[in-house]
């Protein structure tokens, strides 16, 4: 899904235009971000969704691929996410999510059936009159 699917979404369901619900959303992004950026303390929690924090990966040493050569790269800020208890629950019923990695043909794979799973109905799908 992408960001402008979001907006057609909740632009649906709230009855606003597609451009001003684009605004909405686009504030709210740059409002996480300018927290992360700017907050002391580089988090931000959002109740029933996850928190965002920005952490320093460790300086590490790499190979590069083309030479072999050892480099050293330096530390980095990074954003995490931590998601909320609804969205892992949520996330746990997910039946056929793509794998992380590619299983190897030689790995034991259980016989699972996948069906299609209905959408999960969140609060926010009911239309609010303005």
């Amino acid at each position: 899904m992408t960001k402008k699917e979001i907006v057609k979404d909740i632009a649906d369901i709230l009855g606003l235009t597609q451009l001003k619900t684009k605004e909405i959303v686009q504030m709210t992004f740059d409002a996480i971000i300018e927290t992360l950026v700017n907050n002391g303390d580089h988090r931000i929690e959002l109740r029933n969704f996850g928190v965002f924090e920005v952490k320093q990966r460790a300086a590490r040493k790499a190979r590069n691929p083309r030479t072999g050569e050892r480099v050293d790269v330096p530390p980095k800020n990074v954003v995490t996410f931590k998601p909320g208890k609804r969205m892992e629950e949520l996330v746990h019923k997910i039946k056929d999510a793509p794998p992380l990695r590619p299983i190897d043909d030689d790995e034991d794979m259980e016989d699972e059936e996948t069906t299609p799973q209905d959408p999960v109905k969140l609060p926010f799908t009911t239309p609010v009159k303005p």
